[in-house]
């Protein structure tokens, strides 16, 4: 399963991140232990939502789409 989630800071609520994994749990603990140039300055990080997928293609087409601009304004209204 492919997995694109949707985290947001604990420390700063106004920083979200958008990703995609294979290994939801491990990615999490990676974004709280530091791991990733992107989020360590706002840790620590909370799950929001995540949506899986069987297929890697569709994983990565909602995720690019979440960090459109259309994609912003549908997660700010149904995700986050």
């Amino acid at each position: 399963m492919f997995y694109v989630y949707l985290i947001e800071s604990l420390s700063n609520h106004s920083q979200r991140y958008v990703g995609m994994t294979v290994d939801l749990k491990r990615r999490l603990q990676e974004h709280n232990a530091g791991k990733s140039i992107h989020t360590s300055k706002f840790k620590p990080w909370q799950l929001t939502t995540y949506v899986a997928f069987s297929d890697r293609a569709k994983a990565e087409s909602f995720e690019r789409y979440l960090k459109s601009g259309s994609g912003h304004a549908f997660a700010n209204r149904r995700l986050w």
